[in-house]
């Protein structure tokens, strides 16, 4: 699968697409693959304060639990409640229906702290 290059990404695979001073957060096509079938995501409440860097929930799948992180600071808008009863969105639509979680940005500036597609890309090669 293409990387998407309409986002930014972290070493840690989430990725993020900005819009103005909103963000939506999901987990990279890679990340879902590795982690094979998803079967519980866990979410911060909406209203939550992330950090950039800091562990916000986990995804569950059949072999393993995965941390996930904010790759930006921000205040938790919206999360994407079709995972409680599907999680497996995730693994079907890693890019588009599966994303986990919206913020307010706080801090425009860390988005220079985030990889371009190719740049993650090239992380997955080594």
């Amino acid at each position: 699968m293409q990387t998407p290059e309409d986002r930014k990404y972290t070493k840690e695979h989430e990725w993020v697409k900005t819009e103005g001073n909103f963000a939506t957060v999901g987990i990279t096509f890679y990340a879902q693959h590795e982690l094979g079938d998803i079967v519980f995501v866990e979410t911060p409440s909406v209203g939550s304060i992330l950090k950039q860097g800091q562990e916000f929930g986990v995804t569950e799948s059949v072999k393993t639990v995965s941390s996930l992180y904010s790759p930006m600071s921000g205040k938790v808008t919206e999360i994407n409640k079709e995972l409680e009863a599907t999680p497996a969105i995730v693994n079907e639509d890693p890019y588009g229906k599966g994303w986990i979680l919206k913020l307010e940005i706080s801090n425009p500036d860390e988005a220079k702290n985030l990889l371009a597609a190719k740049d993650y890309d090239s992380t997955l090669a080594h």
